[in-house]
């Protein structure tokens, strides 16, 4: 609905306007509010700070509409305005026009043509609100993305990558913190939030270095993606980072003492890549899934606190370059055998 602020001593106005514009108002697509001069059109704006357009004779008592223009420049230099003049006032016209008035009507108003004038107004009005609130966002998202992506996202080539679904070989971890959750049942919101933050900015770091993608948060459990040459090496050699450095995290003290642990389930092999989500709901993940995440996480899920656990198949390929562990087979969900896995050690 739009707002729109009438400003004119002849009070007639506002019988005409209710009546020509009855349909509207009874619609809910204008409501009018009506100020006698400047200074009650000022007074009205303080009360109705959210008005979207301006609709101000010129010559008025106490304040005229030309230094009402003046006011509201200062007061909000979105809203618009309308100045109604005498025919053939081209001085004041002029004027009006200067100070920032966006169009002009004469009397006798002519509601065809008031129409049509609003309308034109209140549609540049809403356009520069949206041009503004996606600078806002912007300027959000700058805080949390990097300028090459945002300068991707921009690019038609985005356009195509964003929509390609694929099949990839790559190597997918879970990181969860151990025992958290009885944490944040007893613990204050502000701390849980603040240690988790702590825990994952950890991981995140070690992740990246690593060249891992980190594909989501799920509660108190990280989900990353490592492609590319060496994706399995890079992905065990972030989670013994990972897990080396949350040891060293100091224990947090208050109503329960805590120190952080994690479980971690690696599994490397072939997946699904692609924009996973509803499109009705505008709520798009590009993610991964299929067989060999299903693992991942089942294997996040039966590991102990500090173990890494990998499948015999990752085993084969890195028993060169890591110590490991023979664990035994692992009865995991939807799974008809036990599924052989080795815990890496170092």
């Amino acid at each position: 609905m739009a707002k729109i602020l009438v400003v004119d001593d002849e009070t007639d106005l506002e019988v005409l306007i209710k009546q020509k514009f009855r349909k509207q108002i009874r619609q809910n697509e204008y409501e009018f509010v009506f100020a006698i001069n400047g200074l009650d059109a000022l007074e009205k704006l303080n009360t109705n700070p959210n008005m979207d357009l301006v609709l101000s004779d010129i010559n008025m008592p106490e304040m005229d509409g030309l230094t009402l223009l003046t006011k509201l420049s200062e007061l909000n230099p979105l809203l618009k305005s309308v100045m109604v003049s005498a025919y053939g006032d081209m001085d004041n016209i002029r004027t009006a026009m200067n100070r920032g008035a966006f169009d002009f009507i004469t009397k006798p108003i002519n509601f065809e043509d008031l129409t049509i004038t609003m309308e034109k107004t209140l549609k540049h009005a809403r356009q520069l609100k949206d041009t503004l609130q996606a600078i806002k966002e912007n300027n959000i998202l700058k805080m949390y993305v990097d300028e090459n992506v945002l300068n991707f996202m921009g690019s038609q080539e985005y356009e195509s990558t964003i929509m390609a679904n694929e099949s990839i070989e790559a190597t997918v971890m879970f990181i969860d913190v151990c025992g958290f959750t009885a944490i944040s049942e007893n613990t204050s919101p502000d701390v849980v939030v603040q240690m988790l933050n702590t825990y994952f900015d950890v991981m995140v770091k070690e992740i990246i270095a690593q060249e891992g993608h980190i594909d989501k948060f799920i509660g108190d459990a990280v989900m990353a993606v490592f492609r590319g040459d060496y994706h399995l090496d890079r992905a065990i050699d972030a989670a013994l980072a990972v897990r080396n450095q949350i040891n060293n995290l100091p224990e947090v003290k208050g109503t329960q003492h805590y120190k952080p642990k994690v479980s971690i389930g690696i599994k490397s092999g072939e997946m699904i890549s692609g924009n996973i989500g509803s499109s009705s709901l505008k709520r798009l993940d590009y993610t991964v899934i299929g067989d060999t995440v299903n693992i991942a996480a089942r294997l996040q899920d039966a590991a102990k606190e500090n173990q890494i656990l990998i499948t015999e198949y990752c085993y084969e390929q890195v028993k060169e370059a890591f110590q490991c562990k023979k664990i035994g087979g692992i009865d995991l969900k939807n799974k008809a055998k036990p599924l052989m896995t080795y815990e890496v050690i170092e």
